[in-house]
């Protein structure tokens, strides 16, 4: 696939869980996250300046599906964080039913469960995690990954999904309800937000 300056670069969903599911990711996960520090989508070559990656490890990034070549650049979010939160997260249900909470529990957004349900589920997730760092300290990484939680004693569709994702070292939880569609671009969309969102901030707290 053609990578020169006039193509523009963009993580896939799938890339996007890859490069932010871990809280200490591997350094082509760290690269890859550079994707998503710009106002627009970047070309190849403000890519490799900005993620310190080279154009061999870009090429192996488009074959594994973590990257995708745009023919125009992509603008990133501009609305309010709390704007848009509740549409994008609604469209990784198959029932628009998800929460976004913090690490520590905090209710961010939610869309078509009720603000108690929200609650309890961002409370939960926040036990999860607390749960999940113990497994790590006695060895088992995997507690790390996603969960799901059934009612259906055939375990045939989850009642909630709890995903981790870690942007610039600010843990969150993705929590969503039914059927996840996580092979979507809204994923991309929050990730590009939060991302966004942080680096505003960041900018505002340093003037």
């Amino acid at each position: 696939m053609n990578t020169d300056a006039a193509s523009w670069l963009i993580l896939t969903p799938q890339g996007a869980l890859y490069a932010f599911s871990q809280q200490e990711p591997a350094a082509d996960a760290l690269a890859l996250q550079a994707l998503l520090t710009g106002e627009n989508a970047l070309d190849a070559p403000s890519f490799l300046a900005r993620s310190g990656a080279d154009a061999q490890s870009l090429r192996q990034a488009i074959e594994a599906g973590w990257v995708q070549a745009l023919p125009r650049p992509l603008q990133g979010p501009d609305a309010r964080l709390d704007d848009f939160l509740q549409h994008v997260i609604a469209s990784l249900s198959a029932e628009r039913r998800a929460v976004l909470a913090s690490e520590s529990g905090f209710c961010l957004g939610h869309a078509g469960v009720p603000q108690e349900e929200a609650d309890a589920l961002s409370a939960a997730a926040a036990d999860f995690g607390d749960f999940a760092a113990r497994q790590r300290r006695r060895g088992w990484a995997g507690a790390s990954s996603y969960v799901s939680f059934h009612t259906d004693p055939e375990f045939l569709l989850p009642t909630y999904s709890f995903l981790p994702l870690w942007v610039d070292g600010v843990g969150y939880w993705l929590i969503v309800g039914g059927e996840p569609l996580l092979n979507n671009a809204a994923l991309v969309e929050l990730l590009w937000g939060l991302k966004l969102a942080g680096t505003r901030f960041s900018a505002a707290a340093g003037l």
